[in-house]
């Protein structure tokens, strides 16, 4: 009778022997012909291998106990040391409990401290088989097998930065934001939260205080990047700037032909020219006199300068252009440029129309900013465009067009941008059954007339049936147009053009306020050709009713509300037609 082969575990690390091969038999361990000839006393023998291997291991565990916590380990967790060496015949052997398994078989050395919190994981992983480990450096007495939370470097952690922005009016709003995150995204985060209109004239303003400058910050621009080269006193504003991307549509208005200079032959239309401030292996020139300021001193000098892609320069010898007579005022790769807010007062500037090209190293030194003044605003457009159009480019051009992309892909079914333009506001006729869309320019002129007509012989109707008209000068009429963004009440005439300039000098941009001469007055003060011009609205009497009219009563409006409403049709005696509000919103 042929006696059955013992089954031993990989984990009890007992080599198994061929059964030609005659090893030296283990303590207490009979020789192979003897058991083959007493197979009645297999149990027996068994039994004293059993206990003889459980003393061993016992012992070999106690002894791991002692050491020290530097023994190095082996593949999963166990400690190097030998282990004896066991050969016999093939014979079977008795069931162990997995437990006991474990506690004998594998005396793996764990730390007081996490004996107990490993415990139950530690039953369940050793009584896996053995698996290489493909990253034992991962496993040294060091560093634990398993990466914890707080292991993984902090840039692939989603890093979040709290942001304040602050509003025209002084409110402002913590928002959290992402590392990643532009300025057009937080921009149309902050109109989702304000409940506004997105029409894409929403920017970003980093202002300076203390350095009296401000800028919008482009689209593609990473705020958390811009935030770190700020300092403490500087913060950010929410504001519309109307005139972002407006040399896309007009550059001819932006650049002057006596400014621009190209090293290549140009026929100076308008797409050539954008064409040529696009392309990197272009040389375009801005050149012109401006007032210049001294590093380190107050006085200004007016000198010929030249804006090339490398920097901006300015001649030494008159209007000369010679490499010999060219020196360089500022890099543009390290540099934003600014507007001045008060540089007459702050920087004693001969004109109101200053910029500023600061270094991003720099945060309160004032001594290091290099000031600029032009002699107009038209001018002062042109060098801070030619600025923007020669650091970035096609990234202008993109961030100009990614609006009007998404705008080509929503649904005709969706809510449409509630701005006003000229294409937007059309003249209908309702007397009939149906209406229809009055084209005939003379016929819209003469509908709109008959509706102010009609609008006075209803309040007149009201007010002899004794009830009070919903358009009565003491109550509706007087007070309706508070409501309306484009009223901004009792504010000067300079605040008045700092708000149409901080909004863009777009052609049809306005904003409506109280009369400081004429207290029952109200003026318009509207920007047309990058000027800014003010046009008073005067009250009129008509049949006891009080009207409002901007050309001496010969048109009359019950109030202001139809006033903007018929001059965003047309324009009258207006220089163009009302097109783009200043608003301000509170955060």
């Amino acid at each position: 009778t042929q006696a059955a082969s013992p089954v031993f575990s990989s984990k009890d690390k007992v080599e198994q022997t061929p059964r030609s091969q005659q090893d030296p038999a283990g303590p207490g361990l009979p020789a192979q012909s003897d058991r083959l000839t007493h197979h009645q006393e297999d149990d027996v023998d068994l039994e004293a291998l059993v206990n003889d291997m459980n003393a061993s291991l016992e012992s070999l565990y106690s002894a791991c106990s002692m050491q020290s916590d530097t023994v190095p380990l082996l593949q999963n967790g166990q400690h190097a040391r030998s282990q004896p060496r066991a050969s016999g015949p093939r014979s079977v052997q008795p069931q162990v409990s997995p437990r006991q398994r474990v506690q004998r078989s594998q005396p793996v050395h764990i730390l007081a401290v996490r004996r107990l919190q490993e415990e139950d994981q530690q039953f369940r992983t050793s009584s896996l088989p053995a698996i290489p480990n493909p990253f034992p450096e991962l496993c040294g007495p060091g560093s634990p097998p398993v990466l914890t939370p707080g292991s993984l470097p902090p840039s692939q952690a989603a890093a979040k930065q709290d942001v304040k922005v602050f509003s025209e009016d002084g409110t402002s709003k913590v928002v959290e934001i992402l590392a990643d995150m532009t300025a057009r995204d937080l921009c149309q985060l902050l109109v989702y939260k304000s409940h506004c209109v997105d029409d894409n004239s929403w920017t970003l303003v980093e202002h300076h205080p203390h350095l009296g400058l401000e800028r919008c910050l482009e689209d593609h621009e990473l705020v958390v990047q811009v935030e770190s080269t700020m300092a403490s006193e500087s913060k950010f504003l929410f504001r519309k700037n109307y005139a972002k991307y407006e040399f896309f549509k007009n550059p001819m208005n932006f650049f002057p032909e006596q400014m621009v200079t190209w090293c290549q032959q140009s026929n100076g239309s308008q797409s050539q020219l954008l064409q040529n401030f696009l392309n990197s292996s272009s040389c375009p020139e801005i050149q012109g006199f401006l007032h210049v300021k001294e590093l380190g001193k107050k006085s200004w000098k007016k000198l010929y300068v030249c804006l090339r892609r490398s920097g901006l320069y300015c001649s030494t010898k008159g209007t000369s252009k010679e490499p010999r007579h060219l020196q360089l005022l500022a890099d543009l790769e390290d540099s934003n440029i600014f507007s001045l807010i008060a540089g007459r007062k702050q920087y004693s500037a001969p004109t109101d129309h200053g910029l500023c090209i600061k270094p991003n190293k720099v945060r309160n030194e004032a001594k290091e900013l290099r000031l600029l003044c032009a002699e107009d605003e038209q001018t002062r457009t042109c060098w801070m465009t030619a600025f923007r159009l020669l650091k970035y480019g096609m990234l202008l051009y993109q961030n100009y067009r990614i609006p009007q992309q998404r705008k080509a892909l929503l649904s005709p079914f969706s809510t449409p941008v509630r701005s006003v333009s000229e294409n937007s506001l059309v003249a209908m006729d309702f007397s009939g059954q149906t209406g229809r869309v009055i084209e005939n320019p003379a016929e819209a002129q003469s509908a709109a007339l008959e509706e102010g007509h009609a609008w006075r012989k209803r309040s007149t109707r009201m007010n002899i049936l004794g009830s009070q008209s919903p358009l009565h000068p003491s109550t509706l009429s007087t007070v309706i147009h508070r409501t309306q963004h484009w009223f901004h009440g009792r504010i000067s005439r300079e605040e008045s053009h700092r708000i149409i300039k901080q909004q863009g000098l777009v052609d049809g941009l306005f904003l409506l306020r109280d009369s400081q001469s004429n207290p029952k007055a109200f003026v318009l003060t509207l920007c047309h050709h990058q000027k800014i011009k003010n046009f008073q609205i005067l009250p009129c009497e008509d049949d006891g009713q009080t009207f409002f009219s901007l050309d001496d009563g010969n048109t009359k409006f019950s109030d202001l509300i139809q006033l903007v409403d018929f001059y965003q049709l047309n324009k009258g005696v207006l220089p163009c037609k009302l097109k783009h509000h200043c608003i301000r919103v509170a955060l």
